[in-house]
């Protein structure tokens, strides 16, 4: 029934929601092509902007590259340091005899080439060292003019730049805050739209449920879910095979069954238990009478160690007492030999 009532609210569809939708869908898809296209644009000025930048520091950094090398042309010479001569490779090239004239600032006190109060090119020296002073001044500080100059160029370059920037950014914000205004539009009337269809469909479906409610209560009431069948649990595939859905438990004989059938169990395992049991202590006895077993073989068999060697003692001091005999008799033959030899020989020599 209700598979049927779902057939019927298929086929009878609401187009105008359906336009509605389509409508609206069109409307998000053209808002949200607008957005990528806004922020398509602004990452492209993003790019430029940092293009620009990446440009400007690369300049600048050339720049000052150009600038310290310059200056280091220009004021940080070799040959302007003022220990310059101790690493001078052309040193013993550039150099001049121990003695020129009795003017030569060369010539040192162990030379005894020049003496004290003998400088008469002092004025000229100092005059010469105060012009090469203020030269040098000068120099330096059109130096510093030229870079102040550089530096208030490069100052103002950057402001120009920065206040386009600032203008362009300004310019990126309106457009995305005019683009997100038409989407929250967009959104708002979205969601009015969306919320009245909510309200007619929730309106729609309780109507629907209130009758299938109805229905199913009905059926429940009449059917045999609730009057507990017992016929409804039996099964196509045999007497002893219920619909486990259907099911409302067991009879009262087949509780019986069930009751005595674990009574069984219950004195078969306690049976069971007192057979392990017995079969335990036998097994501990056996044990027992084992190890008892095998301390007397234990025992017996050390006594007959003790035995015999017992045994093997008195009859290496037996072995031992007859060596000692024979070496003594053997001795004793040796010594009368010898002194039979010595008479025999005595007499021979006497005649």
């Amino acid at each position: 029934m209700r598979l049927r009532r779902w057939q019927n609210r298929e086929c009878q569809g609401d187009t105008e929601a359906w336009n509605s939708q389509v409508h609206d869908q069109k409307i998000r898809e053209a808002t949200e092509r607008a957005r990528h296209e806004t922020f398509a644009t602004e990452m492209r000025q993003n790019d430029k902007i940092t293009c620009i930048l990446e440009d400007r520091e690369r300049r600048d950094r050339k720049t000052l590259c150009r600038a310290t090398n310059d200056f280091q042309q220009s004021f940080q010479r070799p040959e302007t340091r003022r220990e310059f001569d101790l690493s001078d490779p052309l040193s013993l090239k550039k150099a001049l005899p121990a003695r020129q004239s009795d003017n030569d600032i060369r010539n040192t006190i162990s030379g005894m080439q020049k003496f004290m109060g003998e400088d008469l090119n002092f004025w000229e020296r100092k005059k010469f060292q105060e012009e090469q002073n203020r030269e040098w001044s000068l120099q330096q500080q059109r130096e510093w003019e030229r870079a102040r100059a550089h530096q208030k160029c490069a100052e103002d370059l950057y402001l120009q730049t920065k206040l386009k920037f600032d203008e362009t950014a300004r310019h990126l914000q309106m457009l995305e805050s005019n683009a997100r205004r038409a989407v929250c539009a967009a959104v708002k009337e979205f969601n009015r739209n969306q919320a009245i269809e909510s309200q007619e469909r929730k309106k729609q479906e309780k109507k629907q449920e209130e009758e299938d409610n109805l229905a199913e209560i009905s059926s429940l009431l009449h059917g045999d879910l609730l009057s507990e069948n017992p016929q409804q649990a039996a099964s196509s595939f045999g007497p002893h095979r219920v619909i486990p859905g259907r099911w409302k438990g067991m009879s009262r004989e087949q509780l019986e069954q069930v009751h005595l059938t674990q009574k069984q169990q219950v004195l078969e395992k306690l049976r069971l238990q007192e057979e392990e049991c017995q079969r335990d202590m036998d097994w501990d006895q056996r044990r027992i009478q084992k190890a008892r077993e095998d301390l007397m073989y234990e025992r017996q068999m050390q006594r007959h160690q003790r035995d015999l060697r017992r045994a093997l003692d008195s009859s290496n001091r037996s072995l031992a007492r007859q060596q000692c005999l024979q070496k003594k008799h053997m001795d004793e033959v040796s010594t009368n030999q010898l002194t039979g030899d010595y008479f025999t020989q005595f007499n021979t020599s006497s005649r």
